[in-house]
């Protein structure tokens, strides 16, 4: 049997139930996908991005306490994150609001802005 993602240090059970609902099952499945590509599924499956909770991830399959990232190493960090961020493509609230955003029925915030 594989060990549960929540067996990679940092790691809990919340996490745990965010991976699995990006379908990542397994601390070996996590460390086989790597921290970016993880992270980026995870966005995709609905979790809020948060660069906490990448460098937590970084650090855990590094086997590093999740404080252990500091000055460079943290700043390069949060490169990555952010690239992850604006590349991923994040899922709908729910089916309504799919659905909603497939029609052009909702305004979105730039839709408000004044015509220049």
């Amino acid at each position: 049997m594989s060990d549960p993602v929540s067996s990679i240090r940092n790691l809990g059970p919340a996490f745990q139930e965010a991976c699995a609902r990006a379908g990542i099952h397994s601390a070996q499945e996590l460390r086989e996908i790597g921290p970016d590509a993880a992270y980026a599924r995870l966005i995709e499956a609905g979790t809020r991005p948060h660069f906490i909770g990448y460098y937590v991830l970084v650090m855990g399959l590094q086997g590093r306490p999740w404080n252990d990232c500091k000055g460079k190493e943290k700043a390069e960090l949060r490169a990555r994150f952010d690239a992850i961020k604006a590349a991923a493509k994040p899922a709908p609230a729910s089916r309504l609001i799919a659905e909603l955003d497939a029609l052009g029925v909702r305004v979105r915030p730039e839709d408000l802005r004044p015509q220049t």
